[in-house]
């Protein structure tokens, strides 16, 4: 990754996204946070001194085009990470379409429209598109179908982006991580009636660390999947 590299990150306020984004921050990259409102853009450039902001709602993919179009965008991308998610649980017999819709908007139509925006900047740089996917993109269990289904789209959109771009030298990696401690993963222990101890599970930056590695890797090689497991 070259010096003074422009990231443009989806979920930087929590979690995996906001580790990512202290480590590439605290190294001196440019930094393009994405926010879901005006509200939230705010708080990000208060954590990030320095850092630019996206707003536009990931739970409505059909009115990104028209919020970026009133804001400006990066002339320089290197890398897009897509990073935010959401998760809703229960059984196919009780999911509604509106649950459906949620989960499919924001983990996988908004990524793949993000993509189609920077893809030209993407492009001139030879960047880096990175999918932070989950073990369920790889396995779906009981009560996981929606968030599972997303996850399994945002594998095949990364897939296929990858042959498509590979003549263009844009890299393409998801990252599998396992269960990770994060507000998500409160609410998802929550769903499931158990008690969250974030000890038991991934340490954010440790998932951090793997998606650095894809980044900093040397152009002679790239880092098509990574799957991270708990360790403990």
């Amino acid at each position: 990754m070259a010096d003074m590299a422009t990231h443009v990150i989806t979920g930087a306020g929590s979690g995996i996204g906001a580790a990512v984004a202290r480590r590439l921050h605290a190294r001196g990259d440019d930094l393009v946070l994405h926010a879901r409102d005006a509200g939230r853009a705010k708080e990000l450039a208060a954590a990030f001194s320095g850092a630019r902001t996206l707003v536009g709602d990931l739970a409505d993919p059909d009115r990104l085009s028209w919020a970026f179009s009133h804001q400006s965008l990066p002339d320089r991308v290197d890398s897009l990470l897509h990073i935010a998610g959401v998760v809703d649980l229960g059984p196919v017999g009780e999911l509604t379409p509106k649950t459906w819709h949620h989960q499919l908007n924001v983990n996988l139509v908004a990524p793949a429209e993000l993509t189609r925006h920077f893809l030209p900047q993407l492009r001139t740089t030879r960047g880096h598109v990175v999918f932070v996917n989950s073990g369920a993109g790889l396995r779906a269990s009981a009560d996981w179908s929606a968030y599972a289904a997303s996850k399994h789209g945002l594998k095949a959109l990364a897939d296929a982006l990858r042959h498509e771009e590979h003549g263009n030298g844009v890299r393409v990696t998801s990252v599998y991580p396992g269960r990770t401690a994060s507000p998500m993963q409160a609410k998802v222990h929550q769903q499931e009636g158990k008690e969250y101890d974030a000890a038991e599970w991934i340490d954010p930056e440790s998932v951090a660390t793997t998606i650095l590695l894809a980044l900093d890797l040397p152009r002679d090689a790239e880092v098509n999947d990574l799957t991270v497991r708990p360790g403990r």
